[in-house]
């Protein structure tokens, strides 16, 4: 600003100098040409008086210096010029002071001489006999009284400047001075230029409104702590591009960090790449999970984007000691896998008697319910069985399975036509909406997939309920939905019942004949196809499970 003001300042000098300068000029020049002017008229009379007197002899032996004198008939013939041959000169009598000096008895003017080249001025004065004495002096032009001037013109110009450039910048630092040394933390004690007023109380109201809203961002900030210090959970607040802005006491225990890891990258504290995968699929503004194993123990990582406007501007990681969980999930699938060979003895032994059965080896009146029995168990534990190898061999990845494009309705319609029959027989209403969407999967786990979810929702289901079953397209994905009029699962169990061999009701499961693996199946079929799935119920109202499976490109 100092120099902006000093520039004007000095630019404002500059411009009022020069226009001084050529107002001096203009105004020294019509003086001069004034004066000049009357010595003309007066050595003219001089001259008038001289010839009037001596006539021609007035010439003899006089020194005009400069001044040219020239004496003209009445009928215009040069009859004396003490500066050119009179008579080698053409006829003056149409010269314009000549002309006037005829009329009048006196004239005068001014023009560039064609003879001499130069700038004259004329007076001219009749005389008794009718003749005229004519007088001019070569007159200094306005362009030539400048170059004249130039030097102590140059000299003053130099000193004007100086002077002006010392005081431009005095005044300058002067006028900025107050404004450099303004309070701005109490605008209103200033005593300054008036002009700023309105400028420093804006600056006071936006100070006080700027107070409150930290004091409101400090309390906000005391109770998030409070709150989320408390958690046993890990917290951490991200910004999208992975930098810490908050994290609590259990995530800093988890992570092995302390709080001076605020505002640094989150690698910086966790190096797992799964980690780095799920932060950049966040940044992506997808919503990610993943247990992730770390100093011997398992943690589950989920981390969630914050879209404002359609960008991604933060994340949400949460962070849970699973150890637990995963060795009790581990625990479950050996037992599983096991399992799987110790019922195959007593189920060969079930097939014994009803081989002995069959041979007549049993009294005739308790063969029939001795028979149904040992074939109903029979059957339920060969359901077990299969359902605990297929449970295994998901587990395993199904690597062994081929994935190719599938019409996930047309697989809904194979599977509501095959349990149709088993549906009016519990007196439940099934039914199939929707449209054709294609999956990429594995056709005989989607079907069980299918399968399961309208299985269960017909066997928990209450006489004269109804099943609706429904695929569609959102967005990206292609949306799989099973819902009933049953029984319903209640809060504390919907978090469990895909786990294996969870029954909600465990006297009803067994007199439908379920075999507690139909939901865990479905979880990792769904898992294994990258499908996500959501379950909504009321306690005798009834259940809806939706599974999003991504949808073929």
């Amino acid at each position: 600003m100092t120099n902006r003001i000093f520039r004007s300042i000095c630019l404002v000098a500059t411009a009022v100098l020069l226009a001084a300068l050529a107002l001096i000029m203009t105004v020294l020049y019509g003086y001069f040409s004034d004066v000049q002017k009357e010595q003309l008229a007066a050595e003219t009379r001089l001259a008038a008086q001289g010839v009037e007197q001596n006539g021609r002899a007035f010439f003899d032996n006089l020194n005009a210096g400069d001044t040219r004198i020239t004496w003209i008939a009445a009928d215009g013939e040069v009859l004396y010029d003490n500066k050119t041959d009179e008579t080698a000169m053409e006829n003056h009598a149409e010269r314009e002071e000549i002309v006037e000096a005829l009329d009048v008895g006196y004239g005068e003017s001014t023009r560039y001489s064609t003879t001499l080249t130069r700038r004259q001025m004329y007076t001219a004065i009749r005389l008794t006999d009718g003749s005229v004495i004519r007088l001019s002096i070569a007159q200094n032009t306005f362009l030539t009284l400048t170059l004249g001037m130039l030097q102590p013109m140059a000299l003053i110009l130099l000193a004007t400047v100086i002077l002006a450039l010392l005081l431009a910048s005095r005044l300058s630092k002067r006028i900025v001075e107050p404004l450099n040394q303004l309070d701005l933390d109490d605008p209103l004690k200033n005593e300054g230029y008036d002009e700023i007023a309105p400028l420093l109380r804006r600056i006071d109201a936006q100070q006080k409104e700027i107070r409150a809203q930290r004091d409101e961002l400090k309390q906000r900030r005391r109770e998030f702590d409070a709150v989320t210090d408390g958690m046993h959970e890990g917290l951490v607040l991200l910004g999208a591009r992975g930098n810490i802005l908050s994290i609590n006491r259990a995530a800093q225990s988890l992570l092995g960090a302390d709080s001076d890891c605020v505002g640094k990258h989150i690698y910086v504290i966790c190096r797992a790449p799964a980690l780095q995968a799920l932060i950049s699929d966040a940044s992506a503004g997808d919503r990610g999970d993943r247990v992730i194993a770390m100093a011997g123990r398992e943690f589950s990582f989920s981390i969630s984007p914050v879209p404002v406007h359609g960008e991604v501007v933060g994340m949400v990681l949460l962070i849970v000691d699973v150890t637990e969980n995963v060795d009790a999930e581990k625990m479950r699938r050996e037992f599983t896998a096991n399992v799987s060979h110790e019922l195959k003895t007593p189920l060969q032994t079930i097939s014994g008697c009803a081989e002995l059965l069959a041979n007549g080896m049993v009294k005739a009146e308790d063969t029939p319910q001795f028979a149904g029995q040992i074939y109903k168990e029979a059957q339920r534990m060969t359901a077990l069985i299969e359902d605990i190898i297929r449970l295994s061999h998901l587990d395993e990845g199904a690597e062994d399975m081929n994935r190719e494009r599938l019409d996930l309705y047309t697989m809904a319609v194979s599977a509501v036509q095959s349990l149709q029959s088993e549906a009016e027989s519990a007196h439940v209403q099934l039914s199939l909406s929707g449209e054709s969407t294609m999956i990429y999967g594995i056709p005989q786990l989607v079907s069980v997939l299918i399968n399961n979810l309208c299985d269960n929702a017909i066997k928990y289901n209450r006489e004269g309920g109804s099943v609706a079953v429904s695929v569609r397209t959102e967005g990206d994905a292609a949306v799989l939905s099973v819902a009933d009029t049953g029984i319903g699962i209640p809060g504390e169990d919907q978090d469990r019942i895909f786990e294996r061999f969870y029954r909600v009701d465990k006297s009803r499961s067994k007199k439908v004949g379920g075999t507690g693996l139909g939901l865990s199946i479905v979880k990792h079929a769904a898992k294994l196809h990258g499908a996500r799935i959501s379950l909504r119920s009321t306690v005798g109202e009834g259940t809806t499970i939706t599974v999003r499976f991504p949808a073929a490109n």
